[in-house]
């Protein structure tokens, strides 16, 4: 694993924004604009614990409820059939109660009225009330990367997520991303202040050499 996240740079991004840090730690990292919070206003900010089992089947992420660590984002690989609730209040009231601080799942969940009261961040593809089955049998993974769209997701990466969407960014470039996003965000509030006084975007980005 790479080096791990301090606590000091986890609070530094939860103060960034997910776009701005995809945008200045060079583009990187946006998982598929499906994956969306369940409630308005959930924010996400922490280290990935990858998650990976079968469809129909949430045993892995009860496995991996016994094993993240505090300041933890599961993040899991539920296969190819997103259509179950993978997770609920229930294992909501487990994760917050073992210091985890989100979901991030490729896949659906439930109770999402519940979660929402609770203060868990679920980031999903949707809400489905199916339930699942416990195949004991069935391949999975702990702490093992994984892919969500054409990202891939390494334990230890930071996982930054709001209502724009989600980045992934390796442990090793968060303290220089966070730096960047800083710098980019005094910027665009320097040409915002520009704006206001009626200049344009063409006239202060030189674009308008037409």
């Amino acid at each position: 694993m790479a080096s791990k996240i301090s606590e000091e740079n986890l609070k530094a991004a939860a103060e960034i924004s997910a776009a701005t840090m995809h945008e200045a730690a060079g583009k990187i990292g946006a998982l598929p604009s499906y994956l969306k919070p369940i409630a308005k206003g959930m924010k996400i900010c922490g280290r990935a614990y990858p998650v990976k089992g079968p469809s129909g089947c949430n045993l892995w992420l009860h496995r991996a409820l016994a094993k993240a660590e505090p300041g933890d984002v599961l993040i899991a690989d539920i296969g190819d059939n997103p259509e179950y609730g993978y997770w609920g209040d229930v294992m909501g009231t487990s994760a917050m109660a073992r210091g985890i601080v989100g979901l991030v799942i490729d896949g659906c969940v439930r109770d999402a009225d519940e979660l929402e009261e609770m203060g868990f961040p679920v980031f999903s593809s949707g809400l489905c009330i199916r339930g699942t089955a416990k195949l004991f049998d069935g391949a999975g993974s702990l702490a093992e990367p994984i892919t969500i769209g054409e990202i891939t997701i390494n334990h230890g990466d930071l996982v930054l997520g709001d209502e724009d969407g989600l980045a992934i960014i390796p442990a090793d470039q968060v303290e220089e991303g966070i730096q960047k996003s800083i710098e980019r965000e005094a910027k665009e509030d320097a040409t915002k202040e520009r704006l206001k006084t009626g200049e344009t975007s063409l006239d202060i980005y030189g674009w308008d050499k037409n």
